[in-house]
């Protein structure tokens, strides 16, 4: 199997950009998705797979190698950018993302490939074409896998998951079993992962590691408890220079105050000297003024 981690290694493909769009061209918006009806089904699990396929793959897109996007719009004829395709999320590896993103849709020749995995999200207003029309537009394209997730339990697609693999230009199902946990799993080998439903959430399963990828709120609630365990220790630092810095100060005031007190000391102890001597040469002149009367008088 082809790990997710030799394919982000490979070498970035060359972008080649044919030409200006003129999209006032264009008989749609490439910044709007018109979404269906029931676009509110598909939101929150559309939400829940991104966040944990950009969490993995891309860094929260800093990674210039790999695509991530969701409900925006392919274009796969290069006569007419008006015929498109517009998956729920689908992904490319070896791409570069910095020249994509700028041209407002995926166009697989200036890429340099397909999409490696497209996925649809289940809602009865787009079951039909996500079952019926797509497999063979991502099949013409050359998108390695395709898989349809429906939150409902297979109330749309008949099953929780549908998972397709290329092979000579044509899909066929992957395998899915259901884990004693009782998580519906199937093997992408585009993702070196297993895709899986759970109770109707999309999850992530690394069998590698026995464990499931952390959801997007699980990563959020996990960088935010990092961001302020790194606050609280840069406050703590802070607060042991300044509690450093003010000793110091106070250390200093206190050999300050020590070396005035010497220098008190010193100079009461040289008035006293002085007086001291003072009084020595007095009484000296008064011995001598002494004795020279005493010889007068003799």
């Amino acid at each position: 199997m082809t790990t997710a981690a030799a394919r982000t290694a490979r070498p970035m493909l060359p972008y080649r950009e044919g030409g200006p769009i003129d999209y006032a061209s264009l008989d749609f918006d490439p910044d709007r998705r018109e979404p269906p009806p029931d676009d509110m089904l598909q939101k929150l699990e559309i939400a829940e797979l991104f966040g944990l396929l950009c969490a993995r793959y891309t860094d929260f897109n800093q990674r210039p190698d790999v695509f991530v996007d969701y409900e925006s719009f392919i274009c796969y004829d290069p006569s007419n950018l008006n015929v498109k395709v517009s998956p729920d999320i689908y992904l490319a590896f070896g791409v570069d993302t910095r020249a994509i993103r700028p041209r407002r849709l995926y166009i697989p020749w200036e890429a340099g490939k397909a999409p490696d995995l497209v996925i649809e999200i289940a809602s009865e207003s787009t079951a039909r074409e996500d079952l019926l029309r797509k497999p063979a537009i991502y099949a013409a394209i050359g998108s390695e896998e395709f898989w349809l997730l429906d939150p409902s339990g297979g109330r749309f697609y008949g099953q929780a998951i549908i998972g397709l693999r290329l092979v000579n230009g044509e899909y066929h199902r992957i395998e899915l079993t259901t884990e004693p946990d009782g998580v519906l799993k199937g093997y992408s080998e585009v993702l070196g992962l297993y895709l899986c439903c759970d109770e109707g959430w999309p999850r992530l399963y690394d069998q590698t590691t026995g464990r499931y990828d952390e959801n997007w709120r699980e990563v959020w609630v996990t960088r935010e408890a990092e961001r302020a365990g790194r606050q609280s220790a840069e406050r703590e630092r802070d607060d042991a220079r300044a509690l450093n810095l003010l000793t110091g100060m106070e250390r200093d005031e206190e050999r300050t105050g020590r070396l005035d007190a010497e220098a008190e000391r010193d100079a009461a102890r040289m008035e006293r000297d002085e007086e001291r001597t003072g009084r020595l040469d007095a009484e000296a002149e008064i011995a001598r003024l002494r004795e020279r009367l005493r010889r007068l008088e003799s």
